[in-house]
């Protein structure tokens, strides 16, 4: 009788450890797709350095232009139906991003305040006179500008993600830029495809 509940209690044992470390096996498998409010993601778990702050941050705001731009083309009107779904598909892949972006800068105690100082046409960022010809301009001129400025956005974007793959230590920082890599290098190659139509 000792002996049958000694060995119960030693497979019971073995099969909470078991869970357990399935759980774990788990939670490590969906790296870099569940960035929510639970501080205990693995972004925030893992160890980061300064490159995979500085690839947080500049993205950030980044995204955040990205979909400002996408904004502004979807309020107008007479706009190819082809760029619009562009820039639906740039907003519906971005804004997720922003908020796993600033997920991982919160558990890691760094601002999450988009700041574009020092970024420019180097990185990929449009100026507020480009913005303001976005904004101004109608039709066909509104859908080629955005093509073409958001293929310069892109373009600065893939140099940032590649830089993050190259010296960024968090695993899931270094995923998501290698998604944006691939993500991005194929929309570059449809808008400036759209883009030679107008």
């Amino acid at each position: 009788m000792i002996r049958i509940r000694t060995t119960a209690l030693l497979a019971a044992g073995a099969l909470s450890t078991a869970l357990v470390l399935a759980g774990c096996s788990q939670s490590g498998s969906m790296s870099g797709m569940d960035h929510g409010s639970e501080p205990s993601s693995s972004a925030s778990a893992s160890a980061y350095n300064d490159a995979d702050v500085m690839f947080a941050q500049m993205m950030l705001a980044h995204h955040e232009q990205a979909i400002e731009m996408s904004d502004m083309l979807l309020a107008k009107d007479g706009i190819d139906e082809r760029v619009v779904a562009m820039a639906q598909k740039i907003k519906k892949a971005q804004a997720p991003e922003i908020s796993t972006m600033k997920s991982w800068l919160t558990a890691w105690g760094q601002s999450v305040d988009s700041d574009m100082a020092g970024m420019g046409h180097g990185d990929g960022m449009m100026s507020e006179q480009d913005m303001a010809d976005l904004e101004a301009a109608s039709g066909s001129v509104a859908a080629k500008l955005f093509l073409d400025q958001m293929v310069q956005h892109h373009e600065g974007a893939v140099t940032m993600a590649k830089s993050e793959v190259s010296d960024g230590e968090n695993s899931d920082a270094v995923a998501l830029a290698k998604s944006i890599v691939t993500s991005q290098t194929d929309e570059i190659a449809t808008m400036k495809a759209l883009s030679a139509e107008f």
